[in-house]
């Protein structure tokens, strides 16, 4: 589990477990950690919302694919909503930053269906809400 999510109180843990597999770890100097962290709560905030939605694969194959699916929706928000460098972001998923320009690609494409753009929006709002609260930006 990582390391900043332990302090919490037990309630207030995520309910998907993320494993930190996919994440690597880089020296705070290049100020990886934060953009690592990042990642690595938009990918669960994903996960989260994507289970509200309903959507419990219970075949290996298709949680494989839900997996994948999590993974470029947050590569995506992470790119396009929070202004993260994909050069950043690859790293981050154990990724190079020309899968990041796919799963980019992939999700825009995707947003022509009107539920999946409504629930990208959604998401991508949400993300930018927690970080403006992270950074003391006011919502006006």
């Amino acid at each position: 589990m990582p390391t900043d999510i332990l302090p919490l109180p037990v309630t207030a843990r995520p309910c998907v477990p993320v494993s930190d597999r996919h994440f690597r770890r880089f020296p705070p100097a290049a100020g990886r950690e934060e953009i690592s962290r990042i990642c690595r709560l938009v990918r669960q905030l994903t996960a989260e919302m994507l289970l509200l939605t309903g959507e419990r694969p219970a075949v290996r194959r298709d949680r494989r694919r839900s997996e994948c699916h999590i993974r470029q929706i947050a590569m995506y928000v992470c790119h396009v909503q929070l202004g993260i460098p994909m050069s950043d972001i690859g790293p981050c998923f154990g990724r190079d930053r020309t899968t990041v320009g796919h799963a980019c690609q992939v999700v825009e494409d995707r947003r022509d269906e009107p539920a999946f753009d409504e629930f990208v929006a959604a998401l991508e709002r949400l993300a930018g809400s927690i970080f403006n609260v992270v950074k003391g930006v006011r919502d006006e």
